[in-house]
């Protein structure tokens, strides 16, 4: 299996998991709630924060701005989603004070222009979201960037992983298993799939998770998955759309050290008697 390097961190088989708080939209459009967020992560453990990107009058039409939605930002769809998209000025203050925390951040873009938005600010790497997999040209326009690229596969068949596959190419590439639920049934997490994309497309396989558990991710760590990517809050009771399927700062805490725990227990294969199992054999076994 080959690694990739996300921006001087290889992920693979023989790297430690990536783990990625995926802050999105649970700011809030809130620039200190973020800095928040991010200082949570960041003490959690987590190495990578990511948000979502989008140009509003791109991703949604017209109608659909105008649709009546109330939220602390208006009454309608359009208030929402201007009201929860940071500005360059927001981004670059991101981008300060992640340099503060020594923490790497990234987006999840939905457009070609939320891309070219991101790119002053180089990114280890881009993130893109299930919705966007059929999206070919919003592919290719990644792909022109020279950054590597996780891409989620929620909500997404084969044959449309395939294709996507086919036009990004292998190279630079982590496919991220993933059920497009929030918060999503333990039913349907089909983790052994991280096994089976592994074996099909050759490329590192990581695991975005909607879950509440925390078990579930740990246990995909333990199928192969090399990076990790699960929403975060500081209060699920807060307002919001993803809160109810993100992790609190003590639950992403506790995930990090189950995952490290997991990693170093799966050792490496090799069948030893280690030295502390030598005074246990000389007392139990039998003698004579």
């Amino acid at each position: 299996m080959t690694s990739v390097d996300l921006g001087n961190r290889l992920v693979g088989d023989e790297s430690p998991c990536m783990v990625i708080a995926e802050i999105g939209i649970n700011h809030n459009g809130d620039l200190q709630l973020c800095k928040d967020l991010i200082e949570a992560s960041t003490k959690a453990g987590c190495e990578v924060v990511k948000f979502q990107k989008r140009t509003v009058g791109t991703v949604f039409s017209a109608e659909d701005l105008a649709r009546t939605r109330e939220s602390p930002f208006g009454t309608t769809n359009g208030d929402l989603k201007r009201g929860l998209e940071f500005g360059a000025e927001d981004y670059q203050a991101i981008d300060d004070f992640c340099r503060t925390f020594g923490v790497r951040w990234t987006a999840s873009c939905w457009d070609e222009g939320a891309v070219d938005d991101m790119e002053p600010f180089e990114p280890p790497f881009y993130k893109i979201a299930s919705a966007s997999l059929t999206d070919d040209g919003l592919l290719r326009h990644h792909r022109e960037t020279g950054r590597p690229i996780v891409l989620s596969t929620g909500m997404s068949s084969l044959a449309e992983i395939d294709h996507a596959v086919d036009v990004l190419g292998t190279s630079d590439l982590v496919l991220l298993h993933c059920t497009s639920t929030y918060p999503s049934s333990a039913d349907e997490l089909n983790l052994r799939v991280i096994q089976s994309f592994k074996e099909r497309y050759g490329v590192p396989i990581g695991y975005s998770g909607h879950e509440q558990e925390l078990s579930t991710t740990v246990t995909a760590v333990a199928l192969g998955a090399c990076v990790v990517e699960r929403h975060v809050t500081l209060d699920r009771a807060m307002w919001g759309s993803d809160q109810p399927s993100s992790l609190e700062p003590d639950e992403v805490a506790r995930l990090v050290t189950d995952i490290r725990g997991v990693e170093r227990a799966l050792g490496d294969g090799q069948k030893r008697v280690y030295d502390s199992e030598i005074p246990i054999r000389e007392k139990l076994r039998r003698k004579g």
